[in-house]
């Protein structure tokens, strides 16, 4: 049973900026796909509650070319994964969104709201972390960017400070010829975070991008790793190397829906695996 809670859907971003400032503490949601269930099943107190799918900034849902994607924060996962820009460019995103849990339940889950959770198995993060993503945050100082890299500062943090709104996601524009995938391993397909997912990036100028979830106390981009594939052919041989030298670039935990010995050895399996969905691609 939800508590009581006073609740506001403003239709400007001054007007939740302001509401933020004289209620610390506010929770914010667009999809309210998970913060409802933690409120029903009172794990967490909410006094205010700020529904954010008015304001102008968070509906943009525009491909600018040379300038890229902005997804603003009440865009759903179904409208990423049906777009048709979003498919032919961003290839990884797609494949992420259609993951996520049910049909159904991506009608309201939105792209910010998997990534404000701030969880180390957020399916939208590591396509986001190989495409340079770029967060947009608004707040009483004013607007700010922060890379997506960076805006995961540990477990469960995130770098936004008391009364910031995050507005949407930048992903930039890129050159048409390059690739990407992701994989996830979890125990039921479409209704479980992932037990390890990976996303695998090759660009037009033969670089490697690869970026794992649920291997770390955040989503990490594999920087040492991808330095050592600059190195090397982009080969079947070379995703058979990737696949146990990944293994050496994480370090996942045991918790109740893996072990850390199975989460290595799924992590190597699905690096593989997308390296050569790539070769299949084209890439060479």
């Amino acid at each position: 049973m939800l508590s009581k809670f006073n609740y506001l859907r403003p239709k400007s971003l001054d007007e939740a900026i302001h509401y933020m400032e004289a209620n610390p503490g506010t929770k914010l949601f667009a999809g309210g796909t998970d913060l409802m269930i933690l409120m029903r099943r009172n794990m967490i107190s909410v006094e205010h509650l700020l529904d954010i799918k008015d304001i102008p900034e968070t509906q943009r849902f525009e491909f600018v070319e040379g300038l890229g994607f902005f997804i603003g924060a009440s865009v759903t996962i179904n409208e990423i994964s049906e777009n048709e820009i979003i498919a032919k460019k961003y290839n990884a995103i797609k494949q992420a969104a259609d993951s996520l849990a049910s049909y159904q339940l991506r009608n309201r889950a939105t792209l910010v709201g998997n990534i404000c959770n701030a969880s180390p198995g957020a399916d939208m993060a590591s396509p986001l972390m190989v495409y340079d993503a770029i967060v947009k945050i608004a707040g009483p100082n004013g607007e700010r960017e922060v890379g997506f890299e960076q805006f995961y500062i540990g477990f469960k943090k995130l770098d936004l400070e008391p009364g910031e709104i995050v507005l949407g996601i930048v992903l930039p524009d890129h050159d048409p010829e390059d690739s990407s995938v992701f994989l996830k391993q979890a125990r039921v397909k479409g209704h479980d975070l992932g037990i390890a997912g990976v996303s695998v990036r090759y660009t037009k100028d033969k670089k490697v991008y690869v970026a794992m979830t649920a291997v770390a106390p955040t989503p990490v981009r594999l920087r040492a790793l991808e330095a050592m594939l600059e190195t090397k052919p982009f080969t079947s041989e070379t995703a058979e190397w990737l696949g146990e030298e990944i293994k050496n670039h994480i370090k996942p935990i045991s918790d109740i829906r893996s072990s850390a010995e199975y989460r290595l050895h799924v992590s190597g399996v699905l690096a593989s695996r997308g390296m050569n969905q790539l070769i299949e691609m084209g890439g060479n």
